[in-house]
């Protein structure tokens, strides 16, 4: 079935109201055909890619139409194919049932009457009037998928199929050997992004261009769709923090081994902006970037608590930006967060450092440091005030818990960017809060 772009573009254009009003003008008949139209409304990444491929990989947070998506695929096929043959896979039987076949997305609840297919739970089948057959199977029985033929597949949340004994990958290697009718087998899977073995298997496969095609997407994408309740809370209670990148975002946010920081460790210290309100001192991180072409400069503020704890306030960071920038970012900070003293690392220039930093602003308090040891010898015994529970986030900040994370025990950086420059600017500001000045050896002339 081709899709009319123009139509769809039309109708995407429509506000709620119009678009409720030009469908109940609609005869009953064009109606029900209207709706049952999938490729006249659908999203473009909602729709199977074109090429060669063998996976079709949608990676999405909630919300975004993946189940959707993933029936519309199998009964655009069924409908067109009467000797396919589907395989319907979910995390266990239950859930194969309840939602990829009478789910309120399920390929029951989509196909118009006419062409609804016959519903057999006692041989967990389904069956098209051409003769097209889907069969239903468990991720938790993966030997139910040794024998089986299949000319396609469709795989529902695989980041929660459970890989106990190595179940999960067993379950998609017995159905990719069994995908042996037709003349192009093909495999749609849909899931909230985990780092589990499967998906950082496919993903590995998509970046090689191995037959695996990934779509991606956000909850956002469907906000036309959502209650606008449901937006507002999702985004108030998770947005930034790794829960809600993971299922909002879309993001397949892993976890490096022998990484200082974890997710976990961080998800565990956040708290809300109003509860670090009353910081008793306040200082700025800064980690001056050794060109504007470069790194970014990272800038965090970071406050004393009254229990004696420290908090994560601000990242006022910025990339890419000449000394004059930089050091204004710093100045702005500084003055919204009336801040005691700024901390910056001398290694790049320090006379330049301080002069900048005083020609933004003259009275700003500035302390510089030596760098003398590596950046995991510096933020090793800041990690360890993270686990003893004295160091919090008072909201979330994604891209410099990046950068932690991606810090290694015994050396090494495996985050984003080149240089973990938030990272270290969060290092000196709470050195110099909690763990008083670096004493770095010297010889007394």
């Amino acid at each position: 079935m081709e899709r009319d772009v123009k139509t769809a573009s039309e109708i995407g254009k429509l506000s709620d109201n119009d678009r409720e009003f030009f469908i109940g003008c609609m005869d009953p008949e064009t109606r029900l055909e209207y709706e049952a139209s999938w490729h006249h409304w659908a999203r473009d990444e909602q729709l199977a890619p074109m090429g060669d491929w063998t996976v079709w990989l949608i990676m999405a947070g909630r919300g975004f139409g993946k189940t959707r998506a993933g029936a519309e695929w199998v009964r655009d096929i069924a409908e067109a194919d009467g000797s396919a043959r589907f395989a319907l896979i979910g995390a266990n039987f239950a859930e194969t049932r309840m939602v990829m076949v009478e789910g309120e997305s399920g390929l029951l609840s989509i196909a118009p009457p006419k062409n609804r297919p016959i519903w057999e739970p006692s041989l967990k089948r389904l069956r098209w009037s051409n003769g097209a057959e889907a069969y239903l199977y468990s991720a938790a029985e993966p030997e139910g998928l040794r024998g089986p033929q299949h000319s396609h597949s469709w795989c529902d949340e695989i980041a929660k199929w459970s890989n106990h004994s190595g179940q999960a990958m067993a379950a998609w290697d017995n159905l990719k050997m069994g995908l042996r009718l037709g003349g192009a087998p093909k495999i749609a899977a849909t899931t909230t992004p985990r780092p589990v073995a499967l998906v950082r298997a496919l993903v590995k496969d998509g970046q090689k261009q191995c037959g695996t095609v990934i779509t991606r997407g956000s909850t956002d994408e469907n906000v036309a769709n959502l209650p606008t309740a449901f937006i507002k809370v999702m985004k108030a209670d998770y947005g930034g923090t790794r829960l809600g990148r993971q299922e909002l975002d879309g993001e397949l946010i892993e976890e490096l081994e022998g990484a200082l920081w974890t997710r976990a460790m961080i998800e565990g210290c956040r708290i809300g902006s109003d509860d670090a309100a009353n910081a008793v001192r306040i200082v700025i991180g800064v980690d001056p970037p050794a060109s504007s072409s470069g790194d970014a400069c990272g800038i965090i503020v970071a406050g004393l608590l009254a229990d004696n704890k420290a908090a994560i306030l601000a990242d006022h960071s910025v990339g890419k930006a000449s000394p004059e920038t930089w050091a204004r970012a710093v100045s702005n900070a500084a003055k919204k967060w009336g801040a005691d003293r700024v901390i910056a690392e001398a290694n790049q220039g320090g006379a330049m450092v301080k002069s900048v930093l005083h020609a933004a602003n003259i009275s700003l308090p500035v302390r510089l440091v030596h760098a003398s040891r590596g950046k995991v010898a510096r933020a090793e015994p800041v990690a360890a005030l993270y686990e003893a529970g004295r160091v919090m986030h008072a909201g979330a900040f994604p891209r410099l818990e990046d950068e932690l994370c991606g810090l290694l025990i015994g050396g090494g950086y495996e985050g984003p960017g080149r240089s973990p420059d938030r990272a270290d600017a969060l290092v000196y500001a709470l050195s110099e809060l909690m763990l008083g000045r670096e004493r770095e050896p010297r010889v007394r002339v």
